[in-house]
This record gives structure tokens, C-alpha cells and sequence, in this order.
């Protein structure tokens, strides 16, 4: 019996969602949908900004007695860090990385086979956030939300059961991860576990909710009116990504610009979130992240997006609320935020964020966070 189709691939083999998809192997030269306009250095396309010497993004070593304290500072000052001694399998990263090739090495035909429905949120695609911008982006993407088996079939009709594996074993490393990492980033704020309602250890992290997106970036014939994804920040407590040998990861520092976050052998890049800068009440920047692409390699990532239960309350922690102020936020879920951001996009924050004159209080506030507040 022949795999289900979206009614999007139906309606036409080549178009999804509205937009025409291209065999990017196939192009030799960049289409006018894919060229995107260079803006001013606070905006979301141009090049790095400045001249100055800029810092590395911070290497934590898990291992260090120190690597709380050093996460810490790495979330205040930059909302992202790289990692390295995570026990996660060199293997594991290796056979993530191959599945991911293999997916997106296939004929455009056959991925979309698997390509997402018109209101879904898993299966093949462009970019999630692609619908808030008027040009195309040189990538492509695979989204998990929980197994991978319906769509795997699709792509695979009987050879299948391999890249389902890699993906459920690598999904429950991350999570595991994940819940570490979250808890090292919350106790450098002194926050543990009596004062707000996350999974701890003890339950494994399976409360907690998460998302896998794989991502291609294939060599572009004119990488300089080109963008791979678009400047965003992430609806996630954390994310965290794993990229290959190539890079393209920009992060966006105020009074630096934009600064390429370089592979780091077998390390892990990780990201602060909206949820965990609501958690901490501004202290933690959502960061500002971009992918761009190049002339000759292909880029692959993997991106860990890991939030709470989608129905627990996300507010800022009593504990860095300052006497006397009021939080910065109110109280969100995770399945209500999602909804925010799917409609609002770069406002999402400023849609949750409460108004008061006693927020000039010194808090680091996300760049991309509007002044205005809506209740």
C-alpha cells in the first residue's frame, strides 16, 4: 500500500505550504526567492558588525568543579556556550549525523513524501519560521515531536527501522542531558529543586517535553545573498545543537554584533531559550542565532529543543525577583507560548511580559525584546 500523502504534495509535488521547493543540488545559480536584501548590523542579515577583536563564545568543560559557576556566567553574558566531556557518544553524534545525510540525500520527491501537513508540526519541510518572512531560506528541515516511526516509513517503506533507532537513542541521551544542564544553569541562580515545578533527576526527565530538528544547509552558489535560517530565538527552556564539521552558527551580542560560534570537535552548542530568560527573569538572554551558508561544503546540524511539561506554569523564580519589584513576567505554559511565538513571532515575549515602571531595575533584557507590553 502506497504511503500517505500530504494534501499540500498532491495539490502540487513541487510547492509546500505556498512555496516553491527546489532539488538545491540542482541550482546553479540563486534564485530570486532565496535572495535576501543586506540590512544594518541590528537587523537580520548583514555581516559581523564592527572591527573590534571579539571574544570566543565560552567552552565549558563538564568535568570542572567550577562548570556551574562558568555556566552561569556564560547564560548572563552571553545566552549560549559550547560543551565539551558531556558523555554523550562520539558514536552517537557520528550515526546522528549519518541518518541525517542519508534523510536528506534523498530524491525531493521521496522527502516529501514525509513532508509536514499544513497545520502540523513534524515531518519534512523548510524552516518553521519561514512563514514570518517574505524570502526563501537556502535549508531544509526534518522535525520530531516524539517518534519518528509514521514518517520514517514514508521514507523508507521497508528499511526504516535503522534511522529510528539512531534517532530514539539520541533523543533520550539529549533528554538526559538536557535535564542536567537546565539544573546546572538554574542552581548558579541558587534556584533548586523545592522552588519551582521541573523534572529533577529522580524522574528521569520524562515529564519534560522536547522536540529533535534536523537541519541541511547545501553549498550555495552565491552564499553572500544567502541566508540558511533566519535570525530567531528559541520558544525552549534550552536547546541543544550539534553541527558538523561546518560552520555557519552566528549569535548576536550587543556591542559585538554577530559572532560565528566554530564546530568544536564532539562538543555541543547551547542555547538560552525564551522559557528559561522568562525563569530567570530576564537575567539569562534568549540569544539572537542565525545559521549562514557557504560555496562549497554542506552543513548538517541537529537541534535538541527541550522545554518543560507543556502545561506546567513558566514564570520567573521568586528567588531573582529583587525585594520590593514585581516579576517580569507572567505566568505562561509551554503549549500557550508556543502559540504566542506561532503568531507573533519576534513579539512573543513582549506579548507576556508585564508592565510596570519598576522594571528599570537593572535586569538583562533579551535585544530583540520590544518595550511595549501587553497584558
Amino acid at each position: 500500500m502506497p504511503a500517505r500523502l500530504p494534501g499540500a504534495f498532491k495539490f502540487n509535488p513541487l510547492r509546500l505550504h505556498g512555496k516553491q521547493l527546489h532539488d538545491f543540488c540542482t541550482l546553479k545559480e540563486l534564485p530570486e526567492t532565496y535572495a535576501w536584501e543586506p540590512v544594518d548590523c541590528h537587523g537580520h542579515h548583514s555581516g559581523d558588525c564592527g572591527t573590534t577583536r571579539v571574544e570566543p563564545v565560552p567552552v565549558v568543560d563538564l568535568y570542572d568543579p567550577n562548570a556551574e559557576r562558568l555556566i552561569g556566567h556564560a547564560c548572563k553574558t552571553w545566552g549560549a556556550f559550547q560543551i565539551i566531556n558531556h558523555e554523550i557518544p562520539r558514536r552517537l553524534l557520528d550515526d546522528v549525523e549519518s541518518a541525517s545525510r542519508r534523510l536528506f540525500s534523498l530524491p525531493l520527491r521521496q522527502k516529501l513524501r514525509a513532508a509536514r501537513d499544513p497545520d502540523g508540526v513534524t515531518g519534512y519541510g523548510p524552516a518553521p519560521i519561514s512563514s514570518f518572512f517574505s524570502k526563501q531560506m537556502w535549508s531544509e528541515g526534518f522535525t520530531i515531536f516524539g517518534s519518528p516511526l509514521e514518517h520514517a516509513r514514508q521514507l523508507w517503506p521497508s528499511n526504516y527501522m535503522r534511522f529510528c533507532d539512531i534517532i530514539e537513542e539520541y533523543s533520550r541521551e539529549m533528554q538526559r542531558l538536557a535535564g542536567k544542564l537546565v539544573w546546572l544553569m538554574l542552581g548558579s541562580l541558587g534556584i533548586t529543586k523545592e522552588d519551582i515545578q521541573l523534572p529533577g533527576p529522580e524522574a528521569g526527565y520524562r515529564e519534560a517535553s522536547a522536540a529533535l530538528q534536523l537541519n541541511s544547509y547545501p553549498a550555495c552558489p552565491d552564499p553572500d545573498r544567502a541566508v540558511g535560517l533566519a535570525a530567531h530565538t528559541d520558544s525552549t527552556l534550552i536547546t541543544i545543537l550539534h553541527q558538523n564539521g561546518t560552520g555557519g552558527l552566528q549569535l548576536f551580542r550587543e556591542g559585538c554584533g554577530w559572532v560565528t560560534v566554530p564546530p568544536l570537535a564532539g562538543g555541543l552548542v547551547i542555547n538560552v531559550g525564551d522559557l528559561l530568560h522568562i525563569l530567570s527573569n530576564g537575567l539569562y538572554p534568549s540569544v539572537l542565532h542565525r545559521a549562514m551558508v557557504n560555496r562549497t561544503r554542506h552543513r548538517l546540524s541537529v537541534a535538541y529543543l527541550y522545554g518543560p511539561p507543556r502545561d506546567v506554569l513558566i514564570s520567573p523564580v521568586s528567588k531573582v525577583v529583587e525585594p520590593g519589584r514585581v516579576p517580569l513576567y507572567r505566568p505562561v505554559s509551554w503549549s500557550e507560548y508556543l502559540g504566542i511565538k506561532a503568531k507573533h513571532f519576534r513579539n512573543a515575549l513582549s506579548l507576556v511580559r508585564l508592565c510596570s515602571h519598576a522594571h528599570a531595575n537593572g535586569g538583562v533584557i533579551d535585544a530583540n525584546v520590544s518595550d511595549s507590553c501587553a497584558r
